[in-house]
């Protein structure tokens, strides 16, 4: 869940680089609006995001796949979610800067939910009701998806109880006091948390709480997480009073880490999640807006290349029966984009952000533009 308004400057620095391109209840605000009219039969759903709306053109769907195309019509960076009860995130779409449309697809049993746009990408969001009617056959009844969630799963279950040992590490040494301990271990136990994060941010406000950066957090709203203490790491050396915000971390990580590992995904989450992992790169840890303090960046990037790898791995069987050459592309161009960062390596960690030339950040940007093109075709053969 990212960024708001210092995103904007990431995302024009980077297209400069490429040279090209809780709660349910509904939390109504100034412009919540819906139509009620359907979607063209097939076609996808239309969403009219500005700074004060959300106009989602129909409030019911069928139940299974449906698309959602959200056009950002305002001046402010946004995002869509579809929140079922207690605000668990069935899909979004995030970093849709103005005059941009995106795509997502995904999967709804029936039941009733929420739209929400997030203007600024902060806060609860303009939100309307949806309604998902009709039988559903979960895209996990196909025994190859449902081996492909499987098999993901398992490597949610791998990286997050490394995390939890890492996460502990880290907050061990800021509790101690131990600053050079915990600035070497800060970007390592970040890595297992950006793996996992496709599935972490499902969970409403725990995402936010771990990885939120200042200008993410709402006016009122209490800044914890990560970044907080990466701040304190670097900014002013002192973690004296840091113990409380690194047990309510760890406090955080550990729930989360039970969820993960408890939730039923839905095959579209692997393809949506790898996509998702690749436009953090773009969004964040290309322009070095992730790491503002450490400029440990690099280590991000990979943990959230090899997550998207991850993902698309437990879906290759099917991608190679639906679509063999897809597979082949997406081959190619996960090795160039491991390629590229791997010219960045140092020892046994990463260079800095501040230490890689606007020519190696191109680099690293077309790279990851390259591999973000076919991934996102992966969910729509997932739900064909």
């Amino acid at each position: 869940m990212r960024t708001s308004v210092s995103i904007v400057t990431g995302v024009l620095a980077l297209a400069g680089l490429t040279a090209c391109a809780s709660d349910p209840a509904p939390a109504p605000g100034a412009g919540t609006s819906a139509a009620s009219a359907a979607p063209a039969a097939g076609g996808p759903v239309a969403v009219a995001a500005s700074d004060t709306e959300c106009k989602v053109a129909a409030t019911e769907v069928p139940a299974g796949t449906s698309t959602f195309a959200v056009t950002n019509g305002g001046t402010k960076v946004t995002e869509f979610y579809v929140y079922a009860a207690g605000d668990r995130v069935m899909g979004e779409v995030e970093n849709i800067v103005p005059g941009l449309t995106r795509e997502v697809i995904i999967e709804l049993p029936p039941g009733t939910y929420q739209t929400a746009c997030k203007p600024g990408m902060i806060g609860k969001g303009v939100r309307g009701p949806l309604k998902v009617t009709g039988e559903h056959k979960p895209l996990s009844d196909d025994a190859q998806l449902a081996a492909a969630t499987a098999g993901y799963k398992r490597y949610i279950k791998s990286q997050s109880d490394t995390l939890l040992t890492k996460a502990q590490e880290f907050v061990d040494a800021v509790k101690a006091k131990d600053v050079k301990t915990a600035k070497a271990l800060f970007p390592v136990s970040r890595t297992y948390w950006e793996r996992i994060e496709p599935v972490a941010e499902i969970f409403g406000d725990l995402d936010p709480a771990i990885d939120a950066r200042e200008n993410d957090v709402a006016e009122g709203e209490e800044w914890t997480g990560f970044h907080r203490i990466e701040k304190d790491l670097w900014v002013s050396g002192d973690i004296s009073k840091d113990g409380p915000v690194a047990d309510k971390l760890m406090a955080d990580i550990t729930t989360i880490v039970e969820k993960a590992n408890a939730a039923e995904l839905s095959p579209v989450l692997l393809a949506n999640g790898a996509k998702g992992l690749l436009d953090e790169v773009a969004s964040g840890k290309i322009t070095g807006e992730e790491d503002r303090y450490s400029h440990t960046d690099l280590w991000d990037f990979d943990a959230n290349l090899q997550g998207s790898k991850a993902a698309v791995q437990a879906l290759r069987p099917v991608l190679e029966q639906r679509a063999p050459e897809l597979v082949t592309t997406l081959d190619e161009r996960f090795a160039a984009a491991e390629a590229a960062l791997g010219a960045h390596r140092k020892g046994d960690g990463w260079k800095l952000h501040t230490e890689l030339s606007k020519d190696d950040l191109k680099k690293l940007s077309d790279a990851i533009n390259a591999l973000s093109e076919p991934i996102s075709r992966i969910a729509a053969v997932v739900a064909k």
